[in-house]
């Protein structure tokens, strides 16, 4: 069952639920409105159909910055005291070197590799991540 909690507004980033799960898509830049409005409609569809997991994917992000990185921890610290996990999918290689260079290692946030993986991840199968966003069988 898929259903779509966003409201069609300008700028607005459409949060699915699947499930248990939400799905968040960010596609390019993520503005300040927008990311304030993200994060209250992630809260309150939490609550609202009592989702146990959030599933972020940025593989259609090419830049990030500090802005983008702390709005990231916020709705996962968000989330979790709702009692809901967030996985972020889909992080680009450079964007991952860009956030090492900018200092920003999101404690808290697992990551995985696809959509597909974070899913299963919150499915408490784990092949992928676990916290810290360290990948099975890396050193």
């Amino acid at each position: 069952m898929i259903d779509d909690f966003s409201r069609p507004t300008t700028g607005h980033v459409p949060v699915l639920r699947l499930g248990d799960v939400l799905l968040v898509t960010l596609q390019g830049d993520l503005y300040d409105s927008t990311a304030e409005q993200l994060q209250q409609d992630i809260g309150e569809t939490i609550t609202r159909t009592r989702a146990t997991g959030v599933v972020i994917d940025v593989s259609g992000v090419e830049i990030v910055d500090s802005f983008l990185g702390r709005v990231l921890a916020e709705i996962a610290a968000q989330a979790r005291l709702l009692a809901a996990q967030t996985v972020v999918a889909g992080m680009r290689p450079a964007v991952a070197i860009t956030m090492v260079e900018l200092g920003l290692t999101l404690p808290g946030l697992r990551t995985a590799l696809s959509t597909e993986d974070a899913m299963q991840c919150l499915g408490g199968q784990d092949p992928v991540s676990r916290p810290g966003g360290t990948r099975l069988g890396s050193p």
